[in-house]
């Protein structure tokens, strides 16, 4: 299914610096590479943005390169119906299906909201990430962060629960959710679940890594656990329920806004809580995902918070909260 107007087509990478160093399990990072796609049609232009992710297989170069290879579809009028069942979901489809979604707000003349016939998005209250550090690094980091109502706190295996009961400390009245990035074990699981029980933590993300998750089925879980690396789209749903009781719904894991406004959906029946999650980028690749924080249990969506700067243009941030994205950034 295409429209009958011709398209133009553009994509590019930008590379956005980090405030400082940004540390998970898997390592430190100084940028954020990010992609760009742009569909024009008419004198107007809609974008979207997303992260290729290495531990999925992605590069940017790579996500470019299937970006572009889209040319000759998204010329002739691919729209997003038809980008669905051409591309598979991961980042580059992301980028585009967030283009044509914004380009159809511009042509329209209405919010995307109103033309997916949804609420309003409201402002809401997003998650603030410390990095991993020594206990006494993430302690300070944290005191600096204490008076944020929402942290999300990364955690890398061994000495997680002196990190978890240093940051507890540092903000005694936070809600805190923990993402372990796949590095805990079997051996050490109840372990790490009880030191975050024990410092009041109500959310833990992907504690074990994808694929040998199995041991979550069998012990008594002290707090929720939050499906992200094992959860992608709503294919890999249904078999997570004995393991898991939330999911962490990302565009650039959905494919864009799309699916995961389907997967939410889906995910909400089967009896999840539902957490919606970010790589660090601009604001450009937030705004569509305030469509799907309104249904959310946790929102992560503090991207921008840990650049050096962020777009023009971009979300308002009021400390924590973070408000609905004007018509000129995105939707």
């Amino acid at each position: 299914m295409t429209s009958s107007q011709s398209q133009r087509f553009a994509a590019r990478i930008e590379r956005w610096p980090i405030a400082g160093s940004f540390t998970i399990s898997r390592g430190a990072k100084v940028e954020a590479v990010t992609v760009v796609a742009e569909v024009s049609r008419g004198g107007l232009t809609g974008r979207g943005e997303c992260v290729p992710y290495p531990r999925y297989g992605e590069t940017p170069e790579a996500t470019l390169a299937a970006l572009l290879a889209m040319q000759d579809p998204v010329s002739r009028g691919l729209d997003r119906k038809g980008l669905q069942a051409l591309m598979p979901p991961g980042a580059a489809r992301n980028a585009l299906d967030c283009a044509l979604l914004d380009l159809e707000a511009k042509t329209s003349g209405q919010r995307v909201w109103n033309l997916l016939g949804r609420p309003a998005p409201a402002p809401c209250i997003t998650a603030y990430t410390i990095s991993l550090a020594s206990p006494e690094a993430m302690a300070a980091a944290t005191a600096k962060a204490a008076h944020r109502p929402l942290l999300k706190i990364k955690l890398g295996g061994d000495g997680d629960g002196k990190r978890i009961a240093a940051v507890r400390k540092s903000a005694p009245e936070s809600e805190l959710i923990v993402d372990a990035n796949e590095a805990w074990t079997s051996d050490n699981l109840e372990q790490n679940l009880a030191a975050c029980a024990e410092a009041g933590v109500t959310l833990v993300e992907q504690p074990l890594p994808a694929g040998q998750d199995g041991a979550l089925a069998r012990i008594r879980r002290p707090l929720a656990v939050c499906a992200d690396e094992s959860v992608h789209d709503r294919a890999s749903l249904e078999g997570l329920r004995e393991r898991y009781d939330a999911v962490n719904i990302k565009l650039d894991k959905t494919g864009g806004l799309t699916e995961a406004l389907a997967m939410a959906e889906a995910a909400h029946a089967l009896g999840f809580e539902i957490m919606i999650g970010c790589m660090v980028a601009t604001s450009l690749a937030m705004a569509p995902a305030m469509l799907l924080a309104q249904a959310a249990r946790y929102v992560d969506l503090d991207g921008p918070l840990l650049l050096a700067r962020d777009r023009d243009g971009g979300l308002r941030y009021d400390g924590s909260v973070v408000y609905p994205p004007e018509a000129a950034l995105w939707g």
